[in-house]
């Protein structure tokens, strides 16, 4: 082997060994609050009741080059919920609807990801989610809003992510609040921190 064809080979796998992999994983920055679990639901038609859980934990796997294999796995204390009314949130999380000191948490695992045809960055992530006792399929439509270094040497990935579900799914009878309710809303928006 030709002195210039070892040189070849020694600077090619020095360069492969210096490239970082571009798959990583991130753990969701809930220690710095840049994460929501939001939720919205129609109040007997006339108007929007709003709340988000304030307890969440999770992470999730992303390759900018290979999106189909991003991943994700959220968990929600339910007891976190909060509407800004101490009463309704304790009617709520109580055995009526969410029955949070039987289920005190709902977790997603997504299954897979599709991208949208003009932008690899947004698309449908599918997976299950578990509320309640019962796990359903859940398709999320998602949005990465951006990654790159942040200001104390990490570097993030930032996502939003949005879905309805029919609690009557998940064996939470929402009839009391009429048909307009029966549809719930979930907005979910995170930083990752790459590990």
């Amino acid at each position: 082997m030709t002195s210039l064809l070892r040189a070849g080979l020694a600077t090619a796998m020095m360069g492969a060994l210096a490239t970082p992999a571009l798959a990583a994983d991130y753990k969701i920055d809930t220690e710095g609050q840049h994460a929501f679990v939001q939720f919205k639901v129609q109040h007997l038609g006339y108007s929007w009741l709003l709340g988000q859980f304030n307890d969440l934990d999770g992470h999730f796997s992303f390759d900018p080059d290979n999106v189909k294999d991003a991943s994700v796995e959220v968990t929600v204390n339910t007891d976190s919920l909060d509407t800004n009314h101490a009463e309704r949130d304790k009617h709520l999380k109580g055995k009526e609807f969410l029955n949070a000191s039987e289920y005190p948490t709902a977790k997603f695992v997504s299954t897979g990801y599709t991208p949208d045809d003009d932008n690899k960055f947004e698309g449908e992530l599918k997976g299950n989610l578990t509320l309640h006792g019962v796990t359903k399929p859940v398709t999320f439509d998602v949005d990465r809003i951006g990654g790159g270094d942040d200001p104390w040497g990490g570097y993030r990935q930032g996502f939003e992510a949005e879905a309805t579900i029919q609690p009557n799914d998940f064996g939470i009878d929402m009839s009391s609040l009429g048909d307009a309710s029966k549809d719930v809303t979930i907005y979910v928006t995170f930083e990752g921190i790459r590990q």
